[in-house]
């Protein structure tokens, strides 16, 4: 076994169980794209094992903290079977899930979905492409199912000098699925859709937008990035008379637009934008349209720290000028899924937004992914959706 020895001091984060190892932590040694390494302290005490990425900035991730633990494919199946078994836990008030959700689940850089009968698997790490063939089976053995698809097409795999790979890897099938999520029906194709072909982790933020909608009685709504519209269901069950939805994608808002005749809703209680979200803000504005419940959910706009500071001023001026058009008593459901943005940064972005636009909330409640896409102690970075309820003073 191959190992790896740090520099003096850099051993503090894997004494706390902090899977990362990056590359400036490194003293000497290395290893093959995702082969087992053994990782060593500068006073040569074992730390971890780990797979090892030679060209990630993030240069080792852990798999175990017991010296004696054996890295092979029963530890890593078992890994897999932990992770389903875990879910069964959650009351997840939908037939799509997360199974595996990386890092969290002690898989690093592994990500699975579930959707009805369909598995899609997301390989992200040299470490997790190794093991492919062992996760692939393990998965199927642990669900019981016989179909997944892969797609490893983020742009993680490039830092991971891998290149993309899509398509089935056991079993296939049609790629479009309809799952049910509450009392809704939604459709997805796990080949095109964003991410894994949805975005599972704002279920429970769906749920609680439709009961917000309903206790407040909104009935104008404004859902900005709606892409299929997932808020959108959301706000027309909770009663709301008619609801605005804008997305630069056609592809996606006809698909929004499916979905409303899917579930049973007039469409004449809906419209949908296909234009940039700032601009047809500022022109609500212009307008003097105002809304009683608005969704902001933009893209990831800083997938590391350094990104932060130009992402800070995007997330100011879409919460500014939704203040702006949000009415008194109304609610503003306001979001942030990039992990260079912290949640307490986010909080001082909305805050600062606020100032600018001359308007004050509440703090309702402070919103993160749906359970099934954990945080763990020992790694923070697995929070990366954050998000505010901030109802509108009156």
């Amino acid at each position: 076994m191959k190992t790896i020895r740090l520099r003096v001091g850099k051993e503090r984060s894997l004494r706390r169980q902090h899977p990362w190892v990056f590359d400036s932590a490194i003293a000497k040694g290395g290893g093959d794209a995702g082969e087992t390494v053994r990782i060593d302290s500068a006073e040569g005490e074992f730390l971890a094992w780990a797979a090892f990425s030679p060209q990630s900035k993030i240069r080792a991730r852990a798999w175990s903290f017991d010296e004696s633990q054996r890295i092979d494919a029963a530890f890593i199946a078992a890994l897999c079977e932990k992770a389903v078994r875990a879910r069964e836990r959650f009351a997840i008030a939908s037939d799509g899930m997360r199974l595996v959700h990386g890092e969290s689940d002690g898989l690093p850089g592994l990500v699975v979905d579930r959707y009805g009968d369909t598995l899609v698997a997301q390989f992200l790490s040299a470490g997790a492409e190794r093991w492919k063939p062992v996760i692939a089976d393990a998965l199927l053995a642990a669900t019981g199912l016989a179909k997944l698809y892969e797609r490893s097409d983020a742009n993680a795999r490039s830092l991971e000098g891998m290149e993309s790979a899509t398509g089935w890897l056991r079993g296939e099938g049609p790629t479009e699925i309809t799952i049910r999520e509450h009392d809704w029906r939604l459709t997805l194709d796990v080949a095109t859709g964003h991410k894994t072909g949805f975005y599972l982790d704002q279920r429970d933020n769906r749920r609680k937008f439709r009961d917000d909608v309903a206790r407040l009685k909104s009935q104008r709504v404004l859902n900005c990035y709606c892409y299929t519209g997932g808020f959108t269901i959301a706000a027309l069950a909770g009663g709301a008379g008619h609801v605005t939805s804008i997305d630069s994608s056609a592809p996606a808002l006809e698909r929004a637009r499916a979905h409303v005749a899917l579930n049973g809703f007039d469409a004449a209680r809906t419209d949908f934008l296909d234009a940039d979200v700032n601009a047809s803000l500022r022109r609500f504005i212009e307008e003097g349209r105002t809304f009683d419940a608005i969704v902001l959910d933009p893209p990831k706009l800083a997938p590391t720290a350094a990104h932060a500071e130009r992402a800070a001023r995007a997330y100011k001026d879409i919460n500014r000028l939704a203040l702006k058009l949000l009415e008194p008593g109304g609610v503003l459901f306001t979001y942030s899924c990039s992990g260079g943005i912290s949640a307490d940064l986010f909080h001082k972005i909305v805050a600062s937004a606020g100032a600018d636009a001359q308007v004050d909330g509440y703090i309702v409640e402070r919103l993160s992914a749906a359970p099934d896409h954990p945080m763990t102690l020992n790694f923070p970075e697995g929070e990366y959706l954050k998000g505010l309820v901030v109802q509108r003073k009156a």
